[in-house]
């Protein structure tokens, strides 16, 4: 049996040991010997920690993830100002929908950052994934179109997300 690099023993998740280190920087608001040292200790036991919990790191294509973070981004700004042009204007111009959006895999990952992404943007919520219904419902504050939302929401961000994650339609994860 093939034992485990020191890197490998002290950093199972390095990304998480980055992520944490940096975390404690930013929420010290210091560079001195103090919050350093502590934030190094965080990078060094928070992996060590949820290690266990953490069955696998998924294999995701880097370039297609920058990039939907970037469109999910600008989606959040320009979704708040026009949610707070509806919710502050007239109320007649609401017009609240629920509409499933359906499912190209039932690839886990896939399925539940879109379902994340969905209720992160202003204006909608999705109110759950039904695997066996292979579909998201969502609801959203105001929708004329729902085919067309469900379009966008398909296009933005459930076929960025198959790409990031190397999935195919129909594909299981």
């Amino acid at each position: 049996m093939k034992t485990a690099s020191f890197f490998a023993r002290w950093f199972p998740h390095p990304l998480v040991s980055v992520i944490a280190g940096l975390s404690w920087l930013m929420l010290s608001y210091s560079l001195d010997a103090g919050s350093i040292l502590m934030a190094l200790i965080l990078a060094v036991f928070i992996p060590r920690l949820v290690h266990p919990f953490i069955a696998r790191t998924p294999n995701i294509d880097w370039l297609p993830a920058v990039k939907l973070f970037f469109v999910v981004l600008w989606d959040i700004i320009v979704c708040n100002i026009q949610i707070a042009k509806l919710v502050l204007g007239p109320t007649h111009k609401l017009h609240p929908k629920w509409f499933r959006v359906p499912l190209e895999t039932q690839h886990e990952e896939v399925n539940t950052l879109l379902a994340m992404i969905i209720t992160t943007t202003p204006g909608t919520v999705s109110a759950g994934i039904d695997q066996d219904r292979g579909d998201i419902l969502v609801h959203a504050l105001s929708a004329e179109d729902a085919e067309a939302e469900i379009q966008s929401i398909k296009k933005r961000y459930e076929k960025p997300l198959m790409q990031i994650f190397g999935v195919d339609s129909g594909e299981r994860s």
